[in-house]
């Protein structure tokens, strides 16, 4: 069985660009594609800083972040990326006809021995499948935000996945150092997320529907569980519109309206409070109101008294 030895991660959003660093840090040369330059400037910088974080840490050696850096090649060009590797991993939003029109450009622009993988966190590669000649070598391989700490990645087949195929994925997730969990078959949300969703999709119907306010339900949480975020503050860390665009693959599943978006979050959204990334979502950011000891008390701010 030939191991896994290149790779393309085909997104330079927050996902790909980390996955790409996990990949590139272990020894793996990796081909990062995007066609935004704005998107490809920013993973850039953001590996960078990483890296840099991890030599100050003494971590690493400036001379390994240099070598962890060459390592990663940095492209707008779908043939340079995807054409000769033995793994495409793709990071794209969570929109199912974007992700099976770019599955069906790699099948036209990869090698025949080159498996495709998505990092869904929510959409089942059996629906994306079709777009390529290739059912035995497509899978989902759903990494965690920062694998480097949340060192797990589901791996789910589609329907005529080979065995070869799973085997010599789950070989190379070890070898990038994440550990491999198979799930059983078909899932929407795989393991953990079927788990987070019952609580995201309950915290935010909390809300919405007057019983309580974000904060109080961060604050309960984050006490009783020994946390230092709660689950609105994870929602703005993951992003509010990919948070939106993971609930509705669920209600097209469903078809059941408490499955819908609720109000809540899409005035968030159309208000462009997109959570961190945006500098504000359920909390401002780079300082979160959770991070004040005081505010887990439920002591109001200075910042949150009303004017004398």
């Amino acid at each position: 069985m030939e191991p896994i030895e290149t790779v393309c991660v085909f997104g330079a959003g927050f996902m790909g660009w980390q996955i790409s660093l996990q990949c590139a840090s272990h020894g793996f040369p990796v081909n990062l594609y995007d066609i935004s330059p704005e998107a490809l400037t920013k993973a850039s910088e953001a590996m960078a800083e990483e890296l840099e974080r991890r030599v100050e840490e003494q971590l690493i050696s400036p001379e390994e972040k240099d070598a962890i850096l060459n390592r990663i090649l940095i492209t707008r060009d779908v043939e340079e990326a995807a054409s000769d590797v033995d793994l495409v991993i793709e990071a794209i939003p969570e929109l199912l006809e974007l992700k099976r029109e770019v599955f069906g450009t790699l099948d036209e622009k990869c090698d025949d021995r080159t498996i495709l993988a998505t990092n869904s966190s929510s959409i089942r590669v059996s629906k994306i499948e079709g777009a390529t000649g290739r059912r035995d070598r497509v899978l989902n391989t759903h990494f965690y935000n920062i694998p480097w700490r949340r060192s797990v990645v589901e791996l789910m087949r589609g329907t005529e996945t080979s065995d070869e195929t799973m085997e010599r994925v789950r070989r190379f997730m070890e070898s990038i150092g994440v550990t491999p969990l198979t799930v059983l078959r078909e899932s929407t949300g795989f393991i953990f997320n079927r788990v987070w969703r019952a609580i995201k999709r309950e915290c935010l119907h909390l809300v919405d529907d007057g019983v309580a306010t974000f904060e109080d339900v961060d604050r309960i949480w984050m006490i009783l569980y020994e946390k230092e975020i709660g689950p609105f503050g994870m929602m703005d860390r993951v992003g509010l519109d990919v948070v939106r665009d993971i609930e509705m693959v669920y209600y097209e599943d469903s078809g059941d309206e408490r499955d819908a978006p609720p109000k809540l979050l899409l005035d968030k959204i159309q208000r462009g409070e997109l959570g961190v990334k945006t500098g504000k979502g359920f909390y401002s950011y780079p300082d979160p109101k959770f991070h004040d000891p005081d505010w887990l008390r439920g002591k109001t701010l200075s910042s949150e008294k009303p004017p004398s």
